[in-house]
């Protein structure tokens, strides 16, 4: 893989990563239009892996105040309750118990929500980086159906919470929507914002924890990968892979800093307008044959 082609997959993960229209699905037509590795699925899906370290360290980077706040906040109040020195906290709306501030009870739902998708992504390991998970059929379908039920979330969803007021549910709510993303065409965030519309959170404090609860995923997945694509992949590849998971980082972090600022005022229309036309105008091409459905 040359440094042009590092960059073009870099671009295109950092700016579908964040933005609920299916990294995977823009990620496979990039690696299509590129040609990298001949359409060799296992070094594909291990570079993707590999650079979607890229949009994690955007998150990290802008949203290290919360991550701080969540990380020494878990401890302390944690460590206070198994010492017996906890200490009340008040306005807890009945989600948390009194003894764990607003950011500790945040980090055990970040905990809980990444349990379904750490869970059925290590038991499917096989089958998600084989090769029928860029196939275009299955990606067009589910770009269409995460669009359904996103524009359901957006209708019945009441959009009341904030983070703070986030609790068992939501964090069970917003982890199984996860495990869509498992699927390619589904979208992370896309289905995670769904599952947090249809919990009754607020479209910036459902986009903004489903990128917190990204964090576990993907740094699981990405080291995880990265240890294979060692041998994977030639020694030639991984200038080329930093290279490209530098520019998915900034682009990345310029995504997020969009859609949590887009989100404050507007719906997800666009979004499930976008995923509808692509969706359907793949299942179109390769109803007529004009598309390979597989790489």
């Amino acid at each position: 893989m040359d440094i042009l082609t590092a960059i073009i997959l870099g671009i295109v993960q950092g700016l579908t990563e964040f933005i609920p229209i299916s990294s995977t699905a823009h990620l496979v037509f990039a690696s299509r239009w590129t040609n990298v590795y001949n359409g060799n699925a296992q070094q594909i899906t291990a570079t993707m892996a590999v650079i979607q370290l890229g949009t994690l360290a955007a998150v990290f980077v802008y949203f290290a105040a919360d991550i701080w706040a969540i990380m020494t906040a878990f401890l302390r109040d944690n460590f206070a309750f198994i010492t017996g020195n906890r200490r009340n906290f008040s306005g807890t709306n009945g989600v948390r118990p009194m003894w764990l501030s607003d950011e500790a009870w945040l980090g055990w739902m970040i905990i809980i929500g990444s349990i379904p998708i750490g869970t059925v992504g290590l038991y499917f390991k096989d089958l998600i980086e084989g090769p029928g998970t860029k196939n275009l059929w299955i990606i067009a379908i589910m770009m269409i159906a995460v669009a359904i039920l996103l524009a359901f979330a957006e209708f019945v969803g009441s959009q009341r919470k904030e983070l703070k007021e986030f609790g068992l549910v939501d964090s069970l709510a917003v982890g199984f929507s996860q495990v869509l993303a498992l699927i390619p065409g589904a979208s992370r965030s896309g289905s995670t914002i769904m599952g947090g519309l249809l919990a009754g959170q607020k479209r910036e404090a459902a986009a903004r924890f489903s990128f917190l609860l990204m964090i576990p995923a993907i740094t699981a997945s990405g080291l995880l990968e990265l240890k294979e694509a060692i041998h994977i992949l030639s020694k030639d590849d991984f200038i080329s892979l930093a290279v490209g998971t530098f520019v998915a980082a900034i682009v990345g972090y310029l995504s997020i800093w969009f859609l949590l600022a887009f989100l404050k005022k507007h719906s997800t229309a666009i979004f499930i307008v976008y995923r509808i036309v692509v969706g359907a105008v793949i299942l179109v091409l390769l109803w007529k044959g004009l598309l390979n459905p597989n790489v």
